[in-house]
């Protein structure tokens, strides 16, 4: 029996990448070592750029995915990034929230007519006040994947409650946890039904 080439883009910002974590897997990093433990033969493309924005992510994720996800295989494509967008830069956010919702809805109309698409939302901090402004825009990103009939997983409600995630983002740069911390991500996504469905091969 032949092997089906399963291949997954991770797609977004520092989280995607693991940021913080010591042992270099990340949630992204653990959803597919679960994948392969349950006997899946997995390709996954970690797509994620630290300090990238919704602008900057526009520009370049079609060209990426497309060269890594070739027809005749099995292809998968999350997205997750957004808090970047919120970050306060010479008094204004780097990207404003007209402009980020423009970029996403730009971004998923696209690749949801190319790939089977999910989207993660966006992690709380260790700043309060930033957390606001992710908090707002994550409901936002809901609303339009609502739109666009995209799957959407909101992370900042579960995450802004838990002592571990916010602990381990403040013991480090204030933004990333440590291997806890993702895990805890990672089993939050688990737990989602149109993971499930998703990673249905």
């Amino acid at each position: 029996m032949i092997a089906k080439d399963i291949r997954i883009c991770f797609v977004g910002e520092s989280f995607i990448n693991g940021t913080g974590d010591r042992t270099h897997l990340g949630w992204t990093g653990r959803l597919c070592q679960t994948l392969s433990q349950r006997g899946d033969r997995v390709t996954y493309y970690n797509l994620g750029i630290r300090r990238e924005t919704s602008t900057e992510l526009l520009g370049r994720w079609q060209q990426e995915c497309d060269r890594r996800l070739p027809p005749g295989c099995l292809h998968r494509v999350v997205f997750s990034f957004g808090v970047n967008d919120t970050t306060l830069e010479n008094g204004s956010t780097r990207v404003i929230l007209a402009r980020s919702l423009e970029n996403t809805r730009q971004i998923l109309s696209v690749a949801q007519q190319l790939y089977p698409v999910l989207m993660v939302g966006l992690a709380p901090i260790a700043d309060e006040a930033q957390n606001v402004s992710i908090q707002k825009l994550s409901g936002h990103f809901a609303q339009l994947c609502e739109t666009l009939k995209i799957p959407y997983l909101d992370i900042f409600t579960p995450l802004s409650h838990s002592a571990l995630w916010m602990q381990e983002a403040a013991a480090g740069d204030g933004s990333h946890p440590d291997a806890a911390g993702y895990t805890e991500l990672a089993h939050l996504i688990q737990a989602w039904t149109a993971w499930h469905t998703f990673t249905a091969f």
